[in-house]
């Protein structure tokens, strides 16, 4: 089958390419023809593991191409899929501009029927939206008489483990009220689905609802943990312990259980806060969702709050070495990430650091800057005469460090780690002070 993909970003990008490595047709639209030119040349602008390979065996066996050109893609192609961004606005709307400006792209250029997917996350009603402005665009032309569809097919896709979730989907979710366009994604996602039993066809607002419903929930889920991790502080249990005895449960499950300094990226904050406002417009008060927002905020204050009691409020001349700055393993995505909150919080007490992130050096310095903060190439010199650890992203190489080695490059033996990696009594046993999130 032949599909274009218009924007070349996280998810367009992964899109793209796995629908190619099945043997379509697809074109990767990106209005940034700087990335279009690297992306022919294998420079990939996001760091996906297995993405940059897969990217470059498809594109010089020719399936995956790349243009900023919509027309050369909508010749050609049956599907048309908007991937664009759509960030939150002030009010934390998604801000719809580069999907609509998409639709009214494809209104002006398209000459046959296509079938318009809605990829981005986009609240209820964009796929009426879209299809409007379509509308208009070829009305305009004197075109009225071409027909079209839209789909919602939200994704699902997380960073660092994408393109096994693409290939090997929980769900495909296609939203239509068409039984006949249904039919023809399906048959684009047969190949991923052997069975077919993990797709879903429903009506276009209910897809469109399910993927920030699916967000909300799995936020809620782990601001619910953070805010037991508090109580368990506070009364002597130990968080750990409670999550293997809810996590055993198989109504609740173990996913999304664990307590630390809270969620980011670029899914939960803004999908929590578009469905807030969703709920608003709709005349509802939202109650847990706000609640969610305020404990995931909350929590990097309270580890802020823990290295204060410790080290004092006046940390001018403590260094503090950091390990991990993205806001999850295996990417480095910086939005929202806790480690730009907590830095930011202990610099204006003077603090300064020696920071290590396996991939996300680059993306931290822009948004973090230079002044106070050394980006250390090894992530033991990040602990050269350091006053402290704080342990910020769960990488998977900080699991297993070498203890004693830690504690001979380091100035003090205190850790903090807001991601519970390590056993607080073995830690107390190695002469470490340790602090971590819901454990006495």
């Amino acid at each position: 089958m032949k599909v274009t993909v218009v924007g070349s970003g996280y998810v367009g990008l992964v899109t793209g390419t796995c629908f190619a490595d099945m043997g379509n047709d697809v074109w990767c639209v990106d209005i940034d023809e700087k990335k279009i030119e690297n992306l022919k040349k294998g420079v990939i602008p996001i760091y996906e593991p297995g993405l940059e390979e897969m990217v470059k065996r498809n594109h010089e066996e020719g399936r995956l191409k790349f243009t900023v050109s919509l027309k050369e893609g909508l010749d050609e192609s049956l599907f048309v899929y908007i991937a664009v961004g759509t960030p939150p606005g002030e009010d934390g709307s998604a801000d719809l501009q580069h999907v609509l400006a998409v639709a009214g792209e494809i209104g002006r250029s398209m000459e046959r029927y296509v079938i318009v997917v809605n990829k981005s996350t986009v609240p209820v009603g964009t796929a009426d939206r879209v299809r409007s402005v379509i509308a208009g665009e070829l009305e305009k032309r004197g075109r009225g008489e071409l027909e079209f569809d839209v789909v919602s097919n939200p994704e699902f896709l997380k960073e660092g483990n994408a393109i096994e979730d693409f290939l090997r989907a929980d769900r495909v979710i296609i939203g239509t009220d068409n039984v006949r366009t249904a039919e023809l994604v399906k048959e684009l996602y047969d190949p991923f689905q052997r069975k077919g039993e993990k797709i879903l066809i429903m009506d276009i607002r209910s897809a469109e609802l399910t993927k920030y419903a699916a967000n909300a929930m799995l936020a809620t889920r782990i601001s619910f943990m953070n805010e037991v991790a508090a109580l368990c502080e506070a009364c002597g249990a130990d968080i750990e312990k409670v999550r293997e005895g809810i996590g055993s449960d198989s109504r609740i499950g173990r996913s999304f259980l664990y307590a630390g300094i809270g969620y980011g990226g670029s899914c939960f904050p803004k999908d929590v806060k578009a469905i807030i406002q969703t709920q608003k417009e709709y005349g509802f008060s939202p109650k847990i969702l706000p609640a969610v927002e305020e404990i995931n905020r909350g929590q990097r204050d309270r580890f802020i709050e823990k290295v204060v009691k410790e080290m004092g409020e006046d940390l001018t001349g403590k260094i503090f070495a950091v390990w991990g700055l993205a806001f999850k393993p295996q990417t480095d995505d910086m939005r929202e990430a806790p480690s730009i909150d907590i830095i930011r919080g202990l610099k204006k007490r003077g603090a300064r650091f020696q920071a290590f992130d396996p991939v996300a050096m680059n993306v931290a310095k822009a948004e973090l800057g230079t002044d106070g903060i050394e980006y250390v190439s090894a992530y033991y010199d990040a602990l050269k005469g350091a006053d402290a650890l704080l342990l910020l992203t769960e990488w998977h190489q900080f699991r297993r460090p070498d203890f004693d080695k830690m504690k001979s490059l380091m100035k003090g033996h205190v850790v903090f780690d807001g991601r519970n990696q390590y056993d607080p009594q073995k830690m107390r046993e190695r002469g470490f002070l340790y602090y971590c999130i819901g454990r006495s």
